[in-house]
């Protein structure tokens, strides 16, 4: 009986070359295809701009590429796998590997081995320049493709919930005891029942609380509005919480990530959906290590018995189930339906279940 892990070293070569070359292929036509038609919808935009020119296309060409590879290698990995599986099986070439007393998991083993160089790249690749690409782009499609301002740390438009209540500020600045809002607006309720509102030119932490400068109460229950020099609210809400209102997990590496839900969480604000999106960090790259195991079932089966076709769809609509749930796991996710984990690596657990059970039912 054949024990080894590989086929032969020559098979496991050859078969890694193809399954490399083929998925490179199929990402690079993807990449081409889709980046074109981006470019066609956005051209408009970008060139309407005064001094904007030829070289800003080419600029969001390079922010968008990275983005675009990250989404659709896992994707490539499945359609190359499914290329060079069945391109074998259509020339009998698994079929005299069967016969040479080679398994399926042989068979398939030198393309899970070069799946996971291809994670590995992968998830480099995302942390080191997808993620940078990812926020110079929001930045600059926040000013619709104008001149981007320089950092100046001030924050817009920033939510935050203390228990019942809703804090709104149209501009945060400093940190610390020196954060400072302006354009600030208090909903004051209880119980899920609006009972005032309580708008404010600016806002500053004092003994931890919120000064409020020149505020104009709104009652619910009797419709009066009452104007105050000052007035404080807010018992307990941090600064960082505006400061750290907003934290957008594809602009940050998973250790700046991690950085930030501690900071979160020691200012007291939920942090589940960015736990999911961190360990997806992870997950996400990954996956492209079950994409051979998933479209394996092209592999085997006589081709001339007309079935080559069905089993390559079978392979296909398993990936395509995989991608489906992963996105439908991070979403609940980042709702708080499902525990960060569980998001995260529930469909990766699932799908390598499932993989390896049809390998086995079919073919060992």
């Amino acid at each position: 009986m054949n024990v080894q892990f590989f086929p032969s070293r020559r098979i496991a070569f050859y078969m890694a070359r193809l399954f490399v070359m083929r998925s490179l292929a199929v990402l690079a036509a993807l990449v081409v295809i889709l980046m074109t038609l981006d470019l066609l919808g956005e051209s408009g935009d970008i060139l309407a701009v005064e001094g904007n020119s030829q070289s800003d296309l080419w600029r969001y060409v390079g922010l968008r590429i990275p983005q675009l590879i990250e989404r659709f290698l896992p994707f490539s990995v499945l359609l190359g796998t499914l290329i060079t599986l069945a391109t074998l099986n259509q020339n009998s070439e698994i079929v005299s590997m069967k016969a040479a007393g080679i398994s399926a998991h042989q068979i398939i083993a030198p393309l899970m081995v070069a799946s996971i160089f291809i994670a590995a790249f992968s998830f480099v690749f995302n942390e080191r320049i997808v993620t940078r690409a990812t926020a110079a782009l929001n930045a600059w499609t926040a000013v619709e493709y104008g001149e981007v301002p320089p950092e100046t740390g001030i924050l817009t438009n920033v939510w935050v919930r203390h228990e019942d209540d809703l804090f709104f500020a149209r501009q945060v600045s400093g940190r610390g005891a020196d954060t400072r809002l302006s354009g600030v607006s208090v909903y004051d309720r209880s119980g899920g029942t609006l009972e005032a509102v309580l708008t404010a030119d600016s806002a500053r932490p004092e003994g931890g609380a919120w000064r409020l400068d020149r505020v104009t109460r709104f009652d619910v229950a009797s419709a009066e509005r009452s104007e105050e020099a000052s007035l404080r609210v807010g018992e307990g809400v941090d600064p960082i919480q505006f400061t750290l209102a907003r934290v957008n997990p594809d602009e940050q590496d998973f250790w700046m990530l991690r950085e930030s839900i501690a900071a979160l969480k020691v200012a007291g604000r939920p942090t589940a959906g960015l736990e999911a999106n961190l360990w997806h960090k992870i997950s996400g790259p990954l996956s492209s290590l079950l994409m051979p195991l998933l479209a394996a079932v092209a592999a085997f089966g006589l081709a001339r018995s007309g079935q080559l076709f069905v089993r390559a769809v079978i392979g296909m609509g398993l990936g395509f189930a995989y991608f489906v749930a992963d996105n439908f796991a991070l979403a609940m996710g980042n709702f708080g339906a499902y525990p960060p984990l569980l998001a995260a690596w529930g469909p990766f657990a699932l799908f390598l279940l499932i993989g390896e059970a049809v390998l086995i039912r079919t073919e060992e």
